[in-house]
């Protein structure tokens, strides 16, 4: 059974890899991820506040009359609220790679062009395989258009492809207008693959309080449709590489993802939730129904199911919308 892929340029035994998530952080879970199977590991992210205020505090440091950006440290989280430092991160990178002979993905996480993006090549540096930019845009200013936050986020990935020569995907949310071309123009910016997609905090109101809670819930396989959509509409035309991440918990989630178009699938609730042992029985269920269904390999079945099988694919998507409708109406 060959279950073999590529990711980035990188040949991977399967598609099975521990997305960005706290397993990353120890390098004995990290061992664990590589014996059960993971075939690569995204680090947990380094995120755009933590460089910008270590820049700005060395800026302090050398001039310290200059009060110019004193206001907007304010709206960061307090230093102790992140695992790891810049530094520091750089540092466990090292560990990490000199621990493992899989790839290692390293992860930063950011919002808006600037000098923080030049991290992905101290990332470089340190070994990563491929860099993972995880692309997040609050989205809540009614002055700023859908338009400008995708010219960000195409800028974004230019000065990461020109600041680091590693591999560059794109983790997004699927909060564009017209996400397959965004998509689209991504790749022809010269991104090597797309992760789709990022996963959000969920914000509550506490009606007693007055306050506004936050939460992230792991995830089911429930979530994993929205991402079929995605790399469905995206494997027919795409040059570069495509990796779920969101709703992975079974072999039949990676069967569906593979058919849709994915290349990789990445895992972090399911892992959470039974450890890195787990990666084996899913690996043990993949191969078993690849059998029983008479596939010899991902490669054969890879976007079989993608939207370039239907001759309209708008039209077909209309269609089923408005049966779906239909039928719960007449219920």
């Amino acid at each position: 059974m060959n279950l073999s892929t590529t990711y980035l340029g990188m040949n991977l035994p399967s598609p099975l890899m521990a997305g960005a998530s706290p397993l990353s952080d120890e390098l004995d879970t990290v061992r664990q991820l590589e014996d059960a199977g993971s075939s690569a590991i995204v680090l947990r992210s380094l995120f755009e506040e933590q460089i910008v205020r270590e820049q700005m505090a060395e800026m302090r440091y050398q001039d310290s009359n200059n009060e110019s950006f004193a206001e907007a440290a304010t709206y960061f989280p307090s230093a102790e609220m992140f695992v790891l430092g810049p530094e520091e991160y750089l540092n466990h990178l090292r560990r990490v790679k000199e621990a493992v002979n899989i790839p290692v993905i390293a992860s930063l996480n950011g919002s808006t062009p600037g000098g923080w993006l030049s991290y992905g090549r101290l990332m470089e540096q340190g070994g990563a395989d491929a860099l993972e930019l995880n692309v997040y845009h609050a989205a809540m200013n009614p002055n700023k258009s859908g338009a400008e936050l995708e010219r960000e986020t195409l800028a974004m990935a230019h000065e990461m492809k020109r600041s680091a020569k590693i591999p560059l995907a794109i983790k997004l949310s699927p909060f564009f207008t017209s996400f397959a071309h965004f998509g689209l123009q991504l790749d022809r910016e010269g991104a090597d693959g797309l992760v789709l997609f990022n996963r959000f905090y969920e914000a509550d109101i506490d009606v007693h309080e007055l306050q506004v809670t936050r939460a992230l819930h792991l995830s089911d396989s429930s979530e994993l449709l929205l991402r079929l959509r995605g790399i469905a509409a995206l494997a027919p035309f795409m040059k570069g590489s495509l990796a779920v991440t969101g709703g992975v918990h079974t072999a039949l989630d990676v069967v569906k993802a593979t058919m849709a178009g994915a290349h990789v699938t990445q895992m972090v609730s399911a892992l959470l939730m039974s450890g890195p042992g787990y990666l084996r029985r899913v690996r043990r269920d993949l191969e078993r129904w690849m059998e029983e269904n008479e596939w010899s390999s991902l490669a054969e079945m890879r976007g079989n199911m993608g939207l370039d099988k239907a001759p309209n694919p708008e039209e077909y998507e209309r269609a089923n919308y408005m049966m779906m409708l239909q039928s719960w109406e007449g219920a």
